[in-house]
């Protein structure tokens, strides 16, 4: 991952967290911290300290922290003796299932990043987060193939997430399903890139001199 990510903030924390329990009634907004204000479980202050930029900075912070909890879990687990692609598997689904709790605020956040002005926001927040994955899966590309898994992995994980807060399955065993057939889509495009890489290095035969 990036060196400038993040580390915990437990004031950062606190407040989001007071926050989030609101967002369900109040959408990321300023009634949001109003309602935890009168909760209790926060002051003012401390909602301005913590997130200057008001509830943007809020539902960063949101996913930036998921992000971090996410590679946590991953070396928690060890997933050395697993295979690639069932790393990256469980990342996605470890980063959806931290969240299980607080789909609503995932949509209305979503909602919120469609918007034209934050547009670069939500592609940095989507680029950390499957960065996140891949580094906690043991990705150690560093050429162009560094770039196309991201951008792979970033179709996957979007249309994942989209199915997942819309997934009323038991035990959301449809977007695991889903899930598991966007990532065979990716191993099938990754085998065709080596066949073809493969042809391309092959000499081209000579033809012989005439005589």
């Amino acid at each position: 991952m990036s060196t400038d990510e993040p580390t915990a903030n437990p004031l950062k924390d606190k407040v989001l967290d007071a926050v989030l329990a609101q967002v369900p009634f109040d959408s990321w907004s300023r009634a949001a911290i109003d309602s935890a204000v009168r909760a209790g479980g926060i002051t003012r202050d401390e909602a301005r300290l913590a997130f200057p930029g008001g509830v943007i900075d809020m539902i960063a912070w949101h996913s930036l922290r998921a992000d971090r909890q996410l590679v946590e879990e991953m070396e928690r687990r060890g997933v050395s003796s697993m295979k690639v692609r069932e790393r990256v598997t469980l990342g996605v689904r470890i980063r959806l299932e931290q969240n299980t709790q607080h789909r609503e605020a995932i949509r209305r956040a979503l909602a919120m990043l469609a918007m034209p002005f934050n547009g670069l926001l939500a592609s940095k927040l989507l680029y950390r987060t499957v960065d996140a994955i891949w580094y906690a899966a043991g990705d150690t590309a560093t050429d162009f193939n560094f770039y196309t898994k991201r951008a792979l992995l970033a179709g996957v994980y979007s249309s994942t997430l989209l199915f997942w807060l819309n997934d009323r399955s038991e035990g959301f065993t449809a977007t695991w399903a889903f899930l598991d057939r966007r990532i065979e889509d990716v191993m099938r495009i990754e085998k065709l890139k080596s066949r073809v890489r493969q042809f391309g290095a092959r000499p081209t035969s000579q033809p012989r001199p005439a005589g």
